[in-house]
């Protein structure tokens, strides 16, 4: 075999490996998961290639760029390269022919379709790998960069990394379907949504069905109720309407009891109230309760005027499913 026709092989397997890198590179950036890059880079060094592929992605105009200038390199001035010099050896018109159409093949399948649908199945790997190569090429074509976003300025747009609430919901039932998360961790995730969608006054005990006491009443003279009646707290109210003097916790009265203490009023015996407006979201009404007695909220309307009671158990059953509307 000539040396010439070793040139040519050779001038065939540079712009072949080339393209292939170019359009596998291209096929990872767009397809690795933005998220999954996010969680590397949050556990690694500023430095490391995670944060580094994290801000390629973030200017994803400016990257794939950079790739198409280095893939129409190899493609459009290696094939022109190769069409001249494979004049040159092939002398026959025919040969010539049927040369350029395996070269057309081969481009298409190992340098195209082969290379785009590997990079899409290791999107990671790929786009990892390819991070000091891409820099290094950004660096070398920043002037012509520069030039190329001044004339088309949607290049520079930023491609924030960012999800909603349809989206997340989308992937958990994915997530299920497949296996990667349990069914209940799914439901779990769907139900915190409906949080959002509904308000402290959907999930009140109403006023008229609250478990109430009188504040100028002694312990001794309620003392069969709050025995008899198993409700883990009480709404202490006082001579006047909407006059709520505090919450007694059935505990803290069975041990007042305990000690004797059955001359003092329930109005000593109470501690302070929470109060809440009835169109309050649920899930900011969660982040509000906490261990003691101010896990119970009295609903206020727009009046001021007492509505309802709600406790942390009424937002949890919406979480564990077994509220119902």
């Amino acid at each position: 075999m000539e040396p010439n026709v070793y040139i040519l092989i050779l001038l065939i397997i540079i712009i072949l490996v080339g393209s292939a890198c170019c359009s596998g590179v291209e096929a990872a950036f767009l397809a690795v998961n933005s998220i999954r890059i996010l969680e590397l880079a949050s556990k690694q060094k500023p430095k490391s290639s995670a944060n580094q592929l994290l801000k390629l992605r973030k200017h994803l105009g400016r990257t794939l760029t950079v790739i198409t200038i280095t893939n129409n390199g190899f493609n459009i001035i290696g094939s022109l390269l190769l069409g001249v010099y494979g004049a040159l050896i092939i002398k026959s018109s025919l040969g010539l022919t049927l040369f350029s159409i395996a070269f057309y093949v081969l481009v298409v399948l190992l340098g195209e379709v082969l290379p785009k649908a590997l990079g899409t199945r290791f999107s990671l790997q790929i786009a990892m790998f390819s991070v000091p190569i891409l820099r290094m090429l950004n660096s070398l074509m920043r002037p012509f960069l520069l030039l190329i976003e001044q004339l088309f300025p949607v290049i520079t747009a930023e491609n924030e990394i960012s999800t909603d609430e349809a989206e997340i919901r989308q992937m958990a039932k994915i997530g299920s379907q497949k296996g990667f998360i349990e069914a209940d961790e799914a439901e779990m995730i769907l139900k915190v949504f409906q949080l959002n969608d509904l308000k402290a006054k959907d999930l009140m005990i109403p006023r008229v069905s609250a478990p109430s006491l009188d504040g100028s009443s002694n312990l001794d003279e309620i003392s069969k109720l709050i025995i008899s009646n198993n409700s883990p707290w009480w709404v202490v109210l006082g001579d006047k309407v909407d006059k709520i003097q505090g919450i007694a916790k059935r505990e803290n009265l069975l041990t007042s009891l305990i000690k004797g203490e059955n001359k003092k009023l329930i109005s000593e015996l109470c501690d302070p109230v929470d109060y809440i407006p009835e169109m309050i979201k649920v899930d900011k009404l969660l982040t509000r309760f906490d261990k003691d007695h101010k896990g119970v909220k009295v609903v206020v309307d727009e009046f001021g005027g007492f509505v309802g009671i709600i406790g942390s158990e009424a937002v949890l059953s919406v979480l564990a499913g077994w509220w119902k509307e």
